[in-house]
């Protein structure tokens, strides 16, 4: 088969398209023929020689995918040769065909196209596990979401919304913030030239829960944007890795900070989220509550193009990689 392989560590001209050996499914695993993957900011990351791979995990990039299982392993049960899934990957999607423990799979939803699927997993399981069962969103509290435009934000409004809370957002432009106000942002903030602190307290008594991707620089704002009692969370680093904690903010206000990443989890922890995703979310996407936000689709073999938009954050939502 094919896939994409990154040639050293670098910018996206390090990524080829290259023929490696097929794999081949284990017990507990299926093989998918990849219809599309998807782009995330963990693939970029890892090109980047800055976030390997877990331990056992495949060195193609990839995150997750949506296709149509070709083969079973032992002691599979209830998939069938033929089943058009969409998976959680702890890598393995930038490639013609992937290996997928069972309990990574999740079926279609109704109404969302085979290639629109790929957009799901690694936004769904990510915002259901931390913003809901990490940390408890529930309907009337306030959900800030930072980087709204982007594939987890874009998701996170529309669950926080389905789920009754009011969602702040922060953007880089105006055109972002309305395309989020139209997924059913209600505070809307640009980031470049207001202050999300001021902004979020001049009509809330500050956010509930808060879903970051930043990390350390916006560590001590989060604490001041949340409310008494409120949860933050941490999905991501773009903005460092190390900061200063006020503790006594957080003991004042009783807060509470988790920062989860789903890659290195082990699969029956991963099998557990996706099973409360299936059980809880995907009704909410079959009702067309929650839908897929794909901003640019690319052919696979073009992934340099598509890690290229992303880093120019030129797209609203997702970027699709299309076998």
């Amino acid at each position: 088969m094919h896939a994409i392989t990154i040639r050293g560590s670098g910018g996206p001209d390090v990524l080829d398209w290259t023929e490696v050996p097929d794999p081949r499914p284990g017990a507990g695993e299926v093989l998918v023929r990849v219809t599309a993957t998807a782009v995330n900011r963990a693939d970029v990351l890892q090109r980047q020689g800055l976030y390997p791979p877990p331990a056992g995990a495949s060195e193609i990039l990839g995150l997750e995918c949506s296709g149509t299982i070709t083969e079973l392993g032992e002691n599979v049960d209830g998939w069938q040769v033929g089943d058009q899934v969409c998976v959680l990957l702890a890598g393995g999607g930038y490639a013609e065909q992937v290996v997928v423990p069972a309990p990574q799979l999740l079926p279609v939803p109704d109404g969302v196209g085979l290639v629109a699927a790929a957009a799901l997993p690694e936004a769904a399981c990510t915002v259901w596990a931390t913003a809901v069962m990490s940390a408890g969103l529930r309907g009337g509290e306030v959900l800030l979401v930072h980087g709204g435009g982007g594939g987890i934000g874009t998701h996170a409004i529309q669950v926080g919304k389905a789920l009754g809370a009011t969602i702040a957002v922060t953007a880089g432009s105006a055109e972002r913030l309305e395309q989020c106000r139209r997924l059913g942002a209600d505070i809307l903030i640009n980031y470049r030239d207001q202050d999300f602190v001021t902004e979020l307290h001049n009509v809330t008594d500050g956010a509930n829960v808060i879903l970051d991707n930043m990390g350390a620089s916006y560590l001590d704002r989060n604490l001041d944007a949340l409310a008494t009692g409120g949860r933050l969370v941490i999905i991501g680093f773009q903005g460092g890795l190390t900061g200063e904690l006020d503790i006594g903010t957080l003991m004042r206000k009783r807060a509470g900070i988790a920062s989860i990443a789903l890659r290195p989890q082990p699969v029956p922890e991963k099998g557990r989220i996706v099973a409360e995703v299936q059980k809880n979310l995907w009704p909410l996407v079959e009702r067309g509550c929650v839908r897929p936000v794909i901003g640019q689709t690319v052919p696979l073999r073009e992934a340099g193009d598509a890690h290229r938009s992303m880093e120019k954050g030129t797209a609203f939502g997702k970027i699709l990689l299309t076998s």
